[in-house]
C-alpha cells in the first residue's frame, strides 16, 4: 500500500500576496484559481510534483465561528503559531537568496540544526511558518 500527501492546507489572508510569495517567489505553478462570495482558494505546487499541492485557502470562514473565534485565529494566523509547513530544496542556499531577494520575511538565515537538518525558515504574506530543510 502507498500513501502520499496529496493536498496540505494553509491559510491566506491575501490572495494576491500569496501568489507574489508562493507562485512568483518560490517558483510554485498555480493549479487551481477559485473564487466564491468574495473569496480567493489557490492551489499551487512544484511544477515537477503534479501529485503534491498545497491549497491557500481564506481562513475562518466556517459559518459556526463566532466573531471573537475568527479575531483570534487571524491573530493565531499573524503570529505564525496557526500554520506551518516543511519544505525540502536541493540548494537551500540558493533557494534562501531568492527568497531574501523577493522580500520574503526571513526568520531564520541556514544553519545547521543540532538535530541533523540543515534548514533555513520564512513566513509567508499571512504569517504562516515555512522551514526549508537542505535536501540529502
Amino acid at each position: 500500500m502507498k500513501i502520499s500527501i496529496h493536498y496540505a492546507f494553509l491559510p491566506h489572508t491575501d490572495a494576491d500576496a500569496a501568489l507574489a510569495f508562493y507562485r512568483d517567489a518560490l517558483g510554485f505553478e498555480v493549479r487551481n484559481d477559485v473564487g466564491y462570495d468574495g473569496m480567493r482558494w489557490l492551489t499551487v505546487g512544484p511544477a515537477n510534483q503534479p501529485e503534491t499541492s498545497i491549497v491557500l485557502h481564506p481562513p475562518a470562514t466556517d459559518p459556526g465561528l463566532t466573531d471573537d473565534e475568527r479575531r483570534t485565529v487571524l491573530e493565531l494566523i499573524a503570529k505564525g503559531s496557526y500554520g506551518a509547513l516543511t519544505l525540502a530544496s536541493d540548494d537551500l542556499d540558493a533557494l534562501f537568496e531568492r527568497l531574501v531577494e523577493s522580500g520574503a520575511d526571513v526568520v531564520q538565515e541556514p544553519m545547521d540544526q543540532p538535530y541533523g537538518v540543515r534548514d533555513c525558515a520564512f513566513r509567508d504574506p499571512a504569517g504562516n511558518l515555512l522551514r526549508i530543510n537542505q535536501a540529502g
